[in-house]
């Protein structure tokens, strides 16, 4: 049994990696934040240009067809540069979604960057850039409805985290069309919610492994006593701690891609699991990371913030970490499952 990525995968995300280290800089997302901005319409363009929105969309329907094995790796880029942009959201979740739903009219002008479709779920209080959307896609636990953008009122509230924008809505329930119900729309529903979680954990390891990251730079560069800080062993326990904490929460993520989107309470109990372990990573490297920049490290100069920031609000959406608990409470304390529903056998 195979355990580690691909020469493909790894290559893919590597490239991945570069290309958002290169667009989504700490001074371009400053300059955002000056102009009151969270969205970059030319690094958008040339997400949508390479493809990545149709990412777990199948090819028959115009997409790449990945695996989220493969996209895992993508939202994990996506959060080592804290990027702004919907990506992760769109392309893991919604257009999965509306793929399965067979709308695909919508869906291609969405892979094409020519609409942008927000996503709203009970689970979560606030629906992400709903301003920008063409239309609204709500899920419910046994329905799934399509709301056109100028059928909505938007109340905007605030964030923890200044690059992201998030909205409450009224709808027009005369102009909503109903896209499912019932099991099927109890089905998707949870998939979308599992993908949701998923790729939320890889964005909080990524932003995890950018804060130790920025203060192993900063602790080689920045002396006392005539040497860097990074060799007292005191900085070093704390960096060490939480990158400690990244490589345990690691291999939970990528086992939990390998069972999404599933069904039942052990594919439920592995996401939740990922989701708690990659919050804490990274709640505890952008603690840490804050720390070892001394008292500058409190201050928005620090690019670690931007980390802080994303990882608070992350932490409790698609589902608290109470109520990620409770789901794998549900695993371990539920009755027992037979091997053949972890691992069904073909045939």
């Amino acid at each position: 049994m195979q355990f580690t990525f691909t020469d493909e995968q790894a290559m893919m995300a590597e490239m991945t990696r570069k290309l958002l280290t290169a667009e989504c800089t700490s001074a371009r997302l400053r300059s955002l934040l000056a102009t009151g901005q969270n969205f970059d319409a030319d690094r958008w363009e040339k997400l949508m240009g390479l493809g990545l929105a149709g990412s777990l969309v199948p090819e028959d329907k115009g997409g790449l067809g990945l695996s989220c094995v493969d996209f895992v790796q993508l939202a994990e880029g996506c959060g080592y540069v804290a990027l702004p942009e919907p990506l992760v959201e769109l392309a893991g979740v919604t257009l999965p979604l509306l793929a399965a739903l067979d709308r695909p009219d919508l869906l291609a002008q969405a892979m094409a960057g020519q609409a942008f479709v927000a996503l709203s779920h009970p689970l979560n209080p606030v629906i992400v850039d709903a301003d920008r959307a063409d239309a609204i896609l709500r899920v419910g636990p046994d329905r799934i409805d399509l709301i056109p953008a100028n059928a909505v009122q938007l109340v905007a509230r605030p964030s923890v985290d200044p690059l992201r924008r998030v909205f409450t809505m009224q709808a027009d329930e005369r102009r909503v069309t109903i896209l499912a119900t019932g099991k099927a729309a109890a089905r998707l529903a949870e998939q979308a919610v599992d993908r949701a979680a998923l790729f939320g954990a890889a964005q909080m390891l990524g932003m995890a492994q950018r804060c130790v990251d920025l203060s192993v730079a900063y602790t080689s560069e920045r002396k006392q006593f005539g040497k860097p800080i990074g060799t007292y062993q005191a900085v070093k326990h704390h960096l060490a701690t939480a990158q400690v904490k990244i490589e345990f929460a690691r291999p939970v993520l990528h086992a939990a891609s390998a069972l999404a989107p599933g069904a039942g309470v052990a594919t439920a109990a592995r996401i939740s699991h990922a989701k708690l372990a990659c919050g804490d990573a990274a709640d505890l490297a952008a603690r840490n990371a804050v720390q070892v920049h001394g008292a500058m490290g409190y201050s928005w100069e620090v690019d670690v913030h931007f980390y802080l920031k994303r990882a608070l609000a992350l932490t409790n959406a698609w589902g608290t970490p109470a109520w990620h608990r409770d789901r794998m409470a549900a695993r371990v304390f539920g009755a027992p499952l037979e091997i053949e529903t972890l691992f069904p056998q073909e045939g």
